[in-house]
Formats: C-alpha cells, sequence, structure tokens
C-alpha cells in the first residue's frame, strides 16, 4: 500500500493541521516509509503467537477506595465566579 500526497493531505485536515507544499512533500514521504516498515511487519508469521492485549502482564492497576475528609464547603467554592451560599451558580440552560 503506498500513501499518497491525496492520503496526507486528508489526515492532515482530520487532525486540524495546516501543512504548506513542502510540509505535504515531507509528511508524505516519512509517512510512506512508516507504512512500509508496518507491512514489513505484516510479513512475519504469528501462527504460534498469543494475542494480547496489553504488551506487559498487569493486573488490578486501581488504587483501593478509600474514604477521606471532604474539601470544606467554602474553600470549594472560593474560586467560583458566580455562586451563592451553598452552590456554584450557572446560567439556565433549558430556559428560566
Amino acid at each position: 500500500m503506498s500513501l499518497t500526497r491525496a492520503d496526507v493531505e486528508k489526515v492532515s485536515l482530520l487532525g486540524r493541521l495546516r501543512l504548506g507544499d513542502a510540509e505535504l512533500d515531507t509528511m508524505t514521504e516519512q509517512m510512506g516509509r512508516i507504512v512500509g516498515y508496518i507491512e514489513q511487519l505484516g510479513e512475519l508469521s504469528t501462527d504460534n503467537v498469543q494475542p494480547m492485549a496489553h504488551a506487559q502482564e498487569m493486573h488490578n492497576v486501581f488504587a483501593d477506595d478509600a474514604l477521606g475528609a471532604s474539601l470544606p464547603r467554602d474553600a470549594a467554592l472560593a474560586n467560583a465566579p458566580k455562586k451563592d451560599a451553598e452552590c456554584y451558580r450557572v446560567p439556565a440552560v433549558l430556559g428560566e
């Protein structure tokens, strides 16, 4: 699979990148080399390779939930641009 300049232009559009003509030429060449390398990897035999979801064996990486002291209301509301005695004040979304 070869990569065309039109492919790189579409990728740059999707990535919201504004590339000039020289940059498009450079990116087309560089991305073409990357795609060529990936195609080489496709030639390898993976018949006896076990599929994996992650490169390292990982188990539960989440910390245990622990009950802790909550932030005082005054501290939580300290930097709010609009507030009342208890809550943040935000504009109505669904009308008055």
